[in-house]
């Protein structure tokens, strides 16, 4: 049976309703024919020349990210800009890109749950609301959750960064409070440091944590850990994949396997 790329569409939408983002974000089919045949899928973090090469590699048509290729409206395509480049690429090639940004961040199952599963988190609730209905169902950013056991923060930081792609990470220690609640926000969201502190976090769990966030955090008596935007969302392009797989499973999936943060450390 053919597989379009509607149908994966479909699939995704069912996992993380278009609905469920942010009003400033762009989720979607990014490029491509939605009833074109699709055979093969790669999923990833980014829409990049590495990913574009890779799913060519493979004999993937359709490429399913979680950054939007593409965030505004664009006034020209040219091959001597990045963006322009990649999307002429995928124009000549034949390779769709639909995206899962917010609505994969806010969806039950998608990023945040798999960083909370990932960092060994129980009995999850919601963090920052985002929409709540008349019967009072609310749809949350991040995720408030508990540990078995309490531990000090050296010894989660070591669990986080173990249970992430990232060989590095930086926390701050406010103390000698065990960490048994944490709260998390996967990529940026050093904005809510001070909301998870209202909610009773022994610590914040995010990425692109600038000085004074950390500051904060310590003046807050909260610990915060910073594992990265990169290591604390990559880990959706496997849950994707065995997500498609068990949907669509007359179509091969990939995930990408060729991607790292672009920060290094000496």
């Amino acid at each position: 049976m053919s597989i379009l790329v509607e149908d994966v569409m479909r699939a995704m939408e069912h996992l993380a309703p278009l609905p469920l983002a942010e009003e400033w974000d762009n989720p979607g089919l990014q490029v491509g024919d939605p009833v074109a045949e699709v055979r093969g899928i790669l999923t990833c973090l980014d829409v990049s020349e590495a990913a574009i090469a890779e799913a060519e590699q493979v004999g993937a048509n359709l490429i399913v990210s979680h950054h939007p290729l593409i965030f505004h409206a664009q006034k020209s395509v040219r091959a001597d800009n990045p963006l322009g480049r990649m999307m002429l690429q995928l124009i000549g090639k034949g390779i769709a890109v639909y995206s899962a940004h917010t609505n994969l961040d806010i969806a039950v199952g998608g990023v945040n749950d798999v960083l909370a599963e990932a960092v060994g988190l129980r009995k999850l609730s919601a963090f920052v609301i985002t929409q709540q209905d008349e019967n009072g169902h609310v749809e949350s950013l991040g995720r408030v959750g508990t540990l078995p056991a309490p531990m000090t923060i050296q010894d989660f930081a070591a669990q986080v960064r173990a249970g992430l792609p990232c060989d590095h990470l930086r926390y701050v220690d406010a103390g000698p409070r065990p960490v048994r609640k944490v709260a998390l926000c996967s990529g940026s969201g050093a904005e809510f440091i001070e909301r998870a502190a209202r909610l009773g976090a022994d610590c914040y769990l995010t990425g692109d944590v600038r000085y004074h966030d950390a500051q904060h955090a310590a003046a807050l008596g909260i610990h915060l850990i910073d594992a990265g935007h990169f290591a604390t969302e990559y880990p959706i392009a496997h849950a994707l994949a065995e997500y498609l797989h068990q949907e669509l499973p007359d179509v091969r999936v990939y995930e990408d396997k060729v991607a790292r943060d672009f920060f290094q450390t000496l």
